[in-house]
């Protein structure tokens, strides 16, 4: 193998376009322009930002919806040249003093699932961008080459270079490009990189790779934007990664209005993190993995592709496991200041298969999804084989939550008899085969074999089985997990109607990051009314989106709770917090905001991506709809796990006399009582969310957000 060396790289990188800007600091949050990059045309510019762009959309993923909409046709494909990638973190984004501060978003039209995603991520991308002078990122266009996007926010200048020798696997080209643009090792901390791995040449489901550099162990970390395909994207652009340099960073890089209320709750949240952390969910010491043991408890950690809600072996994947791999000589966050420091790896991992077998590598992770996605719901339970997947999936570039999904349910049809080992090229697709689910990941990166087929996602593994393997459709639509073409994130929502509706009812598809009920309402019996679950499927996905607006984390926001907690009449919502961020939010913009402006601040932006998915073809209730393993048993074996609940439900809710009923006599009648409950909520969420019957926002909302732009409201019209 020629090895090429930096300097080789370094003289490849011939500038193909260059934009000198004006440096300039923040004010109160903002840059006040964005940054275009058309890599087909070379065209580089600076766009304002208005008072009316920041009155109606705020920041991060509000800036980023309004320049995809005004910067696409409606008949735009995913694969199109003028199909964008916009990044955006948001005007609290990069504050210091509070932690989970540091994440971005971006938006596109997306390959799995061909609507408007949006993905977050961590690392050190978004502030640094913003600090260097740009509010959003817009990258439109398709290279003739392989191309990099430098953005310089110490030399104020930005360029497009050829880039014919870089790798392209993240965790080679993160370190490389890290050590290339950096002056020196300390200027390290400098760089954040944005990449994805070869797969995203063949499969939908890549997401952005963020690095940020961790000088305490000299390693080049990463965090995901991986939802939605924006990797595959930026591949299909011919980007190879794109680079943003800052290194002037200080405690008040955002040229805040009042500092000593950003003091005052980072204060407040950093002592909470100090004295319960260990207590409550010890994200410093375990990360998201606590998270295991508890899903397996409730019945609720997905296992073979959703069937089942626990696993006798869940507990070798577990949260004390990962604590006991996890390298903890340093700090664990993925900003600057961030406390809860739940960004853990395992280090000095030996790779044991692949195109890097025998080498030795830092592992970020793995997070609760992963172990969720890639453990479990395939039935592996082995930590090893757990690590190489997660290492391969993330240098790969693919998103693990889709991509578990996507291999259960190859090895859930593989067990029906539908997929044979000459259709899969050889491979037994059984529960629990690591190395058969590793041979699919490498084939996904090499664009061959049946890997290919399963990197294309639930969704298209659906037809695709119908068509040439004659499986029942209607089957592969109760099983296959997924909605909107997006892979459902790692929880059993089976038994709590308020979550089925919080994945099918989100924006971009299944995730989790708008609404997590199951809790709310399984476990604190806090939802019982179907007003009670709408009010909860209005209020914390617009809360939710309100991180998206800012460039913060939701983790510091109900992962570490108060004493207040215990007397507050609305604990989920955590008020106190709730009050921190209205603290951060006078203390860097300057202007208070109430609780109640929190939430009409981020419906604006929540109801103008649901009319941007109907622009686009999406966007009314035939889409909203879970696959009913989301909502029931499909199978016999799966009612006869649950067997007692499904039977009391039918005889002391529905009413039935289930004497004499066979197992499918009763799976058909509990799934005509829930679908029906189903289709109830989906009325009183509309309601409440101001939409229509067919779930449109209607004009008056519109007009009363404010979002009554001529065309919005000649789409809507046109729809009504």
């Amino acid at each position: 193998m020629t090895i090429v060396t930096l300097d080789q790289i370094r003289d490849s990188h011939k500038v193909l376009a260059e934009y000198p800007y004006e440096l300039r600091k923040v004010e109160r949050g903002y840059a006040n322009r964005t940054l275009y990059v058309n890599v087909s045309t070379n065209q580089i510019q600076s766009k304002p930002v208005t008072q009316e762009m920041k009155d109606i959309f705020t920041g991060g993923k509000g800036f980023c919806l309004w320049l995809l909409w005004n910067g696409i046709k409606d008949t735009t494909q995913w694969n199109d040249p003028e199909n964008e990638l916009v990044l955006s973190a948001g005007p609290i984004a990069g504050i210091t003093a509070y932690p989970g501060s540091g994440k971005v978003t971006v938006t596109t039209i997306s390959p799995l699932t061909k609507s408007i995603i949006d993905s977050n991520g961590g690392g050190h991308f978004g502030p640094l961008l913003k600090f260097a002078g740009w509010d959003a990122l817009e990258i439109q266009g398709k290279s003739d080459r392989e191309v990099i996007i430098f953005i310089d926010g110490d030399e104020g200048v930005v360029r497009i270079e050829d880039a014919p020798l870089d790798p392209v696997d993240t965790h080679l080209i993160g370190s490389l490009l890290t050590d290339l643009y950096a002056k020196d090792e300390k200027d390290k901390s400098s760089i954040s990189v944005i990449s994805v791995g070869q797969a995203a040449d063949y499969v939908p489901m890549c997401g952005l790779n963020i690095s940020y550099w961790d000088k305490k162990r000299k390693e080049v970390r990463i965090k995901q934007a991986a939802r939605g395909g924006a990797g595959t994207v930026l591949r299909d652009k011919n980007i190879k990664a794109i680079v943003v340099r800052y290194s002037e960073l200080s405690g008040d890089s955002n040229g805040v209005a009042n500092m000593q209320l950003l003091r005052d709750a980072g204060s407040r949240i950093k002592k909470e993190i100090s004295n319960f952390d260990a207590s409550q969910n010890d994200m410093r010491g375990t990360g998201t993995p606590y998270l295991v043991e508890i899903m397996n408890q409730f019945d609720l950690l997905p296992t073979h592709n959703f069937q089942f809600g626990s696993h006798k072996d869940a507990y070798k994947i577990a949260g004390d496991i990962w604590k006991n791999r996890f390298d903890h000589s340093g700090p664990d966050g993925c900003w600057y200041g961030c406390t809860m420091s739940c960004a853990h790896g395992v280090p000095h991992f030996h790779l044991q298969t692949g195109p890097y077998k025998g080498e030795t590598v830092f592992v970020d992770g793995p997070e609760y999804e992963t172990l969720g996605g890639l453990g479990s719901n395939i039935g592996v339970f082995n930590p090893n084989a757990v690590l190489e997947i997660n290492f391969y999936a993330d240098t790969y570039g693919i998103d693990t939550i889709s991509l578990g999904n996507s291999i259960a349910f190859a090895m859930d049809w593989y067990e029906r008899g539908v997929l044979t080992k000459e259709i899969t090229g050889g491979l037994e697709l059984t529960w629990g085969n690591a190395d058969a689910a590793l041979t699919l990941i490498h084939q996904m990166a090499k664009g061959e074999g049946f890997g290919v087929i399963v990197g294309q996602g639930v969704r298209e593994m659906r037809r695709v089985f119908e068509e040439e393997y004659g499986a029942d459709p209607q089957v592969l639509k109760d099983t296959g997990m997924e909605v909107k073409g997006m892979e459902i994130a790692e929880y059993i929502s089976k038994e709590s109607l308020a979550q089925q509706g919080g994945f099918a009812l989100a924006s971009k598809g299944a995730q989790h990051d708008e609404a997590w009920l199951i809790f709310m309402e399984m476990v604190h019996k806090q939802l019982p009314t179907f007003e009670a679950k709408a009010e909860a499927l209005h209020y914390f996905p617009m809360w939710r989106t309100w991180f998206a607006l800012h460039g913060l984390c939701k983790l510091p926001w109900n992962d570490i709770i108060p004493e207040s907690n215990k007397t507050a009449a609305e604990p989920a919502k955590v008020p106190e917090h709730l009050e921190n961020y209205t603290w951060l939010y006078e203390g860097v913009l300057g202007k208070k905001i109430t609780p109640d402006e929190i939430i009409t601040q981020s419906e604006r932006v929540y109801n103008f991506q649901r009319i941007f998915n109907l622009r686009v073809g999406y966007g009314t209730r035939e889409y909203d709809y879970p696959p009913y393993r989301a909502m029931g048993p499909v199978t016999v074996k799966e009612y006869e796990s649950r067997a007692e609940r499904y039977d009391q439900e039918l005889k002391e809710t529905v009413g039935l006399d289930i004497t004499g009923m066979t197992v499918e006599d009763k799976i058909k009648a509990l799934r005509t009582y829930r679908e029906d409950r189903y289709d109830q909520l989906v009325d009183a969420v509309y309601k409440r969310r101001g939409w229509t019957k067919n779930g449109i926002p209607t004009l008056e909302h519109v007009k009363a957000l404010g979002i009554d732009f001529p065309d919005v409201v000649a789409l809507i019209s046109k729809h009504q």
